[in-house]
């Protein structure tokens, strides 16, 4: 397989975050025709339509938008705020799929992994980020899903993820390589 470059999307802005904590741990599995790129999202201006129509559009949105279309497929890693995604997320999500019509994210595969210190494993955000890329034209993997609830118990007295934990996500991230060739083989 010829080099792929695999956009890792992590919904959250806070420095020590579970969730890029378990996007390490995913991309660490990938195959090494895998060429990952963390694609920073904490630093883009809030999403206002008026940029783009008055051509004052930031910079930052720009190569936001360029190193999006240049990504093979993604991987998005979030938690869940109030039982949907946080809002640099979405932002993202909306800076990379404008102006209409010109929407970066589309034809692409991609895996959603959710992360939450509570029970639930951030099942709501999960869904709603589901629902949110199918609009943008991303082909989530179905199965398996990845829900890790209790993030705090499936981590070592290091910090590190346990054991089992990482065979979960080593198998998950075979399947997202499965599912990757069937667009990019």
């Amino acid at each position: 397989m010829s080099q792929l470059n695999i956009g890792v999307v992590v919904g959250s802005a806070r420095r020590d975050s579970f969730s890029k904590k378990v996007a390490e741990e995913l991309v660490s599995y990938l195959p090494e025709s895998y060429q990952v790129h963390f694609l920073k999202i904490d630093q883009l201006e809030l999403f206002n339509q008026d940029y783009d129509d008055d051509g004052t559009t930031p910079n930052s949105w720009k190569t936001f938008r360029e190193e999006v279309k240049g990504m093979d497929a993604y991987i998005f890693v979030t938690p869940e705020y109030n039982r949907s995604i946080p809002p640099v997320l979405k932002n993202a999500l909306d800076i990379a799929s404008r102006p209409y019509g010109q929407n970066n994210w589309s034809g692409k595969p991609g895996a959603v992994v959710s992360v939450s210190p509570g029970a639930t494993g951030a099942f709501g955000a999960n869904h709603h980020l589901r629902q949110v890329l199918s609009f943008l034209n991303i082909y989530t993997m179905q199965q398996p899903e990845v829900y890790l609830s209790n993030i705090g118990d499936l981590l070592d007295e290091n910090g590190n993820i346990i054991e089992g934990t990482r065979g979960f996500l080593k198998s998950a991230t075979e399947a997202y390589t499965d599912w990757v060739s069937k667009f990019k083989g």
